[in-house]
């Protein structure tokens, strides 16, 4: 079961906002902190302050005391650097982890909420195991062909992993509140074979009837604000301790961006209430998806026949309030 505390890469990079502000509060810059401290390397400050190091206790300690941090602020972070060096215990939480889903599973644990957009594949948290291999597969298919090596990890380690970050959304206690809006075209023939697809309906039933999680589905010819297109999917991911910082994770297909400036932030929020004001209400997404389980294996949904009209349920549009209402 993922734990419900931050992983060490997040609890690094909250240490290292908080240090950087001290030294700022301090008047001092990296260059005086290292000549002060002594410290060989002037790129040393630099990884710690930036989250890109693990961290030693005593050298945070040692900067605590140049800044002058107070009793409070040296346990508190104190604390945080210890948790941020314990990558191998956070590791033992899960039953099976590779690397590429350990950079997935980092954001995912401590979170409070989670919200998604994704306009051609179900995200991984939802995905089934048929589902998830075919993703894998696939995209294994294309790096062969680009001449790359083999992945360290052989593919059903690949997909137990994934399918160990799932535990998440039930996880007790304080399993995230998750919210996420699918494009129709990510439930349609071309995900993969029918009864993989079929499966993964299901499975997004099931999963829409958990109290903390909200799914919405986006029919193809709905307008998105002042006729807004989303250019990728993207994930916000805020976190059960108020002063980790909030981040955004953009998804590129074979490359991946993290950001936590707030600008680019909020400008993702406000995408993404627009995204659920234009979607299906988390009701009518419940009855679409029973329908499309009900359809005979490989038929395409009413709404996406070519030449017919759009017939999914009627919308009821409303505010989220998610996000961007804090």
């Amino acid at each position: 079961m993922p734990p419900a505390a931050p992983s060490p890469i997040m609890r690094r990079r909250r240490l290292g906002i908080e240090l950087r502000s001290l030294r700022e509060i301090a008047g001092l810059t990296g260059d005086q902190v290292i000549e002060r401290i002594g410290w060989a390397s002037a790129s040393k400050l630099s990884r710690l302050e930036n989250g890109r190091s693990r961290p030693d206790p005593q050298d945070v300690s040692v900067l605590l005391d140049l800044y002058g941090a107070d009793a409070a602020a040296r346990e508190e972070l104190l604390g945080i650097a210890g948790e941020a060096g314990d990558m191998r215990g956070w590791l033992k939480n899960f039953p099976v982890m590779t690397q590429q889903q350990r950079s997935w599973a980092e954001l995912e644990a401590g979170c409070a909420e989670i919200s998604e957009y994704n306009p051609v594949l179900v995200p991984g948290l939802l995905q089934t195991a048929g589902y998830a291999r075919v993703r894998l597969q696939s995209a294994r298919r294309v790096s062969e062909r680009a001449g790359e090596p083999e992945p360290a990890d052989e593919l059903e380690t690949e997909v137990k992993a994934r399918l160990a970050r799932q535990t998440l959304l039930t996880r007790e206690p304080h399993a995230p509140t998750y919210t996420a809006v699918l494009e129709e075209a990510t439930l349609g023939r071309r995900s993969g074979p029918p009864e993989v697809l079929h499966e993964q309906l299901h499975q997004l039933c099931e999963l829409a009837l958990l109290p903390n999680v909200t799914l919405h589905v986006l029919p193809r010819d709905i307008q998105v604000g002042d006729w807004y297109l989303p250019p990728t999917a993207f994930s916000l991911y805020r976190f059960a301790d108020p002063l980790d910082p909030e981040t955004l994770a953009i998804e590129g297909g074979f490359v991946d961006v993290m950001s936590t400036e707030s600008i680019t932030l909020n400008r993702y929020k406000v995408v993404f209430e627009w995204l659920c004001t234009a979607a299906l209400d988390a009701s009518d997404t419940l009855s679409w998806l029973i329908e499309a389980t009900g359809r005979p294996t490989g038929a395409a949904p009413a709404s996406t026949v070519a030449f017919g009209p759009a017939t999914a349920p009627t919308q009821r549009r409303r505010d989220s309030g998610r996000l961007t209402d804090r």
